[in-house]
């Protein structure tokens, strides 16, 4: 990994870098989407992945002796969502937000790891970030990899049935085997008897989360201007 990242608004004793490069490696989305469901204990080469390669990859990421890798997706009107991989000596959680250089805060989507927060995207949500076009050349690219580095944000009552195939096509573009696929994006997706609902109340064009559990209960970044959260509502609805 190389390029430190600086997010302002961010913790301030920590260092960051960039992590894209991450994506590159199956090992990583292996072990990114098995932080979802608590790494069942499987063995990583039915998914096409050398358990050493995996081991040395969760080693990686869990190091609190390493710079926090830090990747990116960004999306229309200038903001971006991260996901840092924050390890601390007694505890590592993968923080989900979202920035715009001019808000002066961060939105926080949730957390994975060790102290759960969330669900922060819907499934409208989540798919139109993975499919919104960027400038410049930080942060990733890849609708497949942009889509599975948010997938731990999911939780929607209403997703479309063709939710589990979407998935499973980005799993096997990141290098997950492919007979593999169908059955892990099924162990991903969150359930949606249970799921919560998304709605847009008169206070703010941002939908909230109807989930005790998401930062999501109030619209992201609470406190921006209303043209800011206008912004942000269309970029996260999509055209």
């Amino acid at each position: 990994m190389t390029g430190a990242v600086h997010i302002p608004e961010y913790l301030d004793d920590c260092e960051l870098v960039a992590g894209e490069d991450l994506a590159h490696d199956p090992a990583f989305w292996l072990a990114h989407v098995l932080l979802m469901v608590g790494d069942p204990g499987e063995k990583p080469e039915r998914y096409g992945v050398e358990a050493s390669a995996y081991e040395e990859m969760v080693d990686r990421l869990g190091d609190p002796e390493q710079p926090w890798p830090v990747l990116r997706v960004p999306f229309d009107g200038g903001h971006t969502a991260h996901a840092v991989y924050a390890n601390f000596e007694d505890m590592n959680n993968v923080d989900f937000f979202v920035r715009h250089p001019a808000w002066g805060r961060l939105g926080f989507l949730g957390d994975c790891g060790a102290d759960e927060a969330g669900p922060g995207l819907s499934w409208a949500e989540l798919t139109t970030l993975a499919a919104s076009t960027q400038d410049g050349d930080e942060g990733l690219s890849d609708a497949s990899q942009r889509l599975l580095l948010l997938l731990p944000m999911l939780g929607d009552a209403d997703m479309p049935s063709e939710a589990p195939a979407v998935v499973s096509r980005a799993l096997a573009h990141c290098g997950i085997r492919a007979d593999a696929a169908d059955e892990l994006a099924a162990a991903l997706l969150p359930d949606q008897a249970d799921g919560p609902r998304w709605i847009v109340t008169g206070d703010s064009p941002i939908a909230v989360c109807s989930s005790p559990y998401s930062p999501r209960q109030v619209p992201i970044a609470l406190g921006i201007t209303t043209d800011q959260a206008q912004a942000l509502a269309d970029s996260l609805s999509g055209p």
